[in-house]
């Protein structure tokens, strides 16, 4: 019984994984394929990295998992400066001050700067407090990155510069190919500089 789930669950996985879909360009629905969509995110960070930005990673739940994960990696090991706004005083305290809604946009309000580049991970592309975020970022001159899943025109999935969708409804293949996207970025970026 257990291995006929695991079996499905693989190839549901592995399905999704050859089936992400990936845009450039706000709103333009420009699809572009996996690869170029990870060429795309590379550059753009590291262009904006080498200008003096930095990145700044946002998520609810298991995708504030991702975000400390990834914005720890990519400031350790790629040496790109990185933040993650998930500190449970900072969550608690906009939270109470302005409403959960607000829980990204006001950091991102504060400490965002033109030319800094926002990753917005969510799985269902519809958390407001995730797109208020991307909206502020995009006031403030910074550009973006979607991770998305769920339903195909999910808000978030045509807000960014490079938008990821993973076609799944269950939030298990949808975490673990954010997860490997970003993952993807890095280690691409770190083979570059490094050789």
């Amino acid at each position: 019984m257990y291995v006929e789930f695991a079996e499905k669950y693989h190839k549901t996985l592995l399905s999704c994984s050859n089936a992400i879909r990936v845009t450039r360009g706000a709103h333009t629905h420009e699809t572009i394929g996996f690869f170029s969509g990870i060429e795309t995110a590379c550059t753009l960070i590291v262009q904006q990295a080498e200008s003096g930005g930095k990145l700044m990673f946002i998520g609810n739940g298991a995708s504030a998992a991702i975000s400390s994960h990834m914005s720890t990696d990519f400031w350790k090991n790629g040496r790109i400066r990185a933040v993650a706004f998930n500190d449970p005083a900072l969550l608690t305290c906009m939270g109470n001050d302005y409403g959960y809604r607000h829980v990204f946009e006001k950091p991102v309000e504060m400490f965002a700067d033109a030319g800094d580049i926002l990753i917005a991970i969510s799985s269902s592309g519809r958390s407001e407090n995730i797109l208020l975020a991307v909206a502020a970022a995009i006031k403030k001159g910074c550009k973006v990155i979607t991770l998305s899943g769920f339903d195909a025109d999910n808000p978030l999935s045509s807000l960014g510069d490079c938008n990821f969708y993973v076609p799944a409804n269950t939030y298990g293949p949808v975490e673990v190919l954010h997860h490997f996207i970003c993952h993807c970025i890095l280690d691409s970026i770190m083979k570059v500089r490094n050789g």
